[in-house]
């Protein structure tokens, strides 16, 4: 966390380096898999997962918080710019499901069940800086992702979810929102959190 980054081409570079390169040099060392695996579950799983997310990217789209943070990097709607931006993000997202459920949960499984629950603290205390919905909702995506890839035994699930869902969040914000502001605050006005 004290390797500071400006800029996207930059933060590809640390989260390469930090959470893929890394942790993929201490599975080899210790004999360990994190996930880097395709077959049919998991395939499955990612489909069933991305669906899920999807609604809550759209609904968080509208927010005034989200749509003031998003997008994190300077980028525009023109696919020129766009597509280059997400598949960054996709590769940023790659490596946070590499350390975050690869090499702490995947990557322990021989521990069971309870090993989806190691990364939740670390993955919200990562997103303190991000606005409160997101950190309030990050120990619960935590567990979910991490129970998916859990069971896929595969971080293809998360990858996929949290990759194209930079993506979609992204492009949302850049357009104007498919849900009213006022009506998306209005049933999100008994969360005791600004939004």
């Amino acid at each position: 966390m004290t390797w500071d980054v400006r800029g996207l081409d930059e933060r590809l570079v640390r989260d390469t380096i930090v959470y893929i390169l890394a942790p993929l040099a201490l599975a080899v060392r210790h004999g360990r898999h994190l996930g880097y695996r395709v077959d049919r579950t998991a395939i499955r799983n990612t489909l069933l997962l991305s669906l899920f997310v999807v609604p809550f990217y759209v609904v968080g789209s509208s927010l005034p918080t989200i749509r003031a943070y998003y997008p994190m990097w300077e980028t525009s709607a023109a696919l020129g710019e766009f597509l280059p931006h997400a598949a960054a993000q996709f590769v940023v997202a790659l490596a946070a499901e590499t350390y975050y459920r690869g090499l702490l949960c995947v990557g322990v499984r021989e521990i069971g069940f309870k090993s989806v629950f190691i990364s939740p603290v670390v993955y919200a205390f990562h997103h303190m800086y991000k606005p409160p919905i997101e950190l309030m909702l990050s120990g619960p995506t935590d567990v979910l992702f991490g129970a998916v890839d859990y069971k896929s035994n595969s971080i293809l699930p998360s990858v996929v979810a949290h990759g194209v869902g930079l993506g979609v969040l992204d492009w949302l914000v850049l357009h104007p929102p498919l849900l009213a502001p006022e009506r998306v605050v209005r049933w999100l006005s008994w969360l005791p959190i600004p939004i």
